[in-house]
């Protein structure tokens, strides 16, 4: 049990990870026209919105 949790954690980081990744490449205008600021990235990628 102790290990799929430790495996679920990490896995969310990447999905975080990546999310936060590929937010990164749009540009200002891109972020504004789906309601996020370059600021926000890391916490909308670790909300999973």
């Amino acid at each position: 049990m102790f290990l799929s949790v430790i495996l679920s954690s990490f896995r969310q980081w990447l999905r975080s990870r990546e999310t936060a990744r590929q937010l990164s490449v749009l540009s200002d205008r891109e972020l504004s026209d789906i309601g996020i600021s370059r600021h926000d990235i890391s916490h909308v990628a670790r909300q999973g919105r």
